[in-house]
């Protein structure tokens, strides 16, 4: 019986080991977004992905020159968009959007954590992190 329950010790432990890398890999807000950088994009959604850790939009603004900028957002969990009143399917791909959120604290990239959604009839939701009125 102690051989038995050694072996189940070891399989827990090494299933414990197995699932602990995603979790440690899971990043702070303050480690790839700028809290003093709140940014406002609006433009043509292309994906939006409501996915576990976090969800994603993705969209085209475009400037008045006609130049087209391809943008990032990442967003809360699927649960808490949801629960401010942003159902799957209620944005997609075409829908002209506005987000207000932080940029990532790489300039270079065309990136930010999303805080407010806004559609075109100006229903607003909350999708991600706030830290102040801005």
């Amino acid at each position: 019986m102690g051989r038995k329950r050694i072996g189940v010790l070891a399989a827990v432990l090494a299933l414990c080991t197995l699932a602990g890398p995603p979790a440690r890999a899971h990043h702070s807000f303050a480690a790839a977004f700028d809290a003093e950088s709140p940014i406002t994009v609006s433009g043509v959604i292309t994906e939006v992905r409501l996915e576990n850790p976090h969800s994603w939009f993705f969209l085209d603004s475009t400037d008045a020159d006609g130049a087209v900028t391809h943008w990032a957002f990442e967003a809360g969990t699927p649960t808490s968009i949801i629960r401010s009143g942003l159902k799957p399917g209620f944005v997609k791909a075409g829908d002209k959007v506005t987000i207000k959120g932080y940029h990532a604290w790489d300039a270079s990239r065309n990136m930010g954590a999303a805080r407010e959604l806004a559609v075109e009839d100006g229903s607003r939701f909350a999708i991600g992190p706030s830290f102040g009125a801005r």
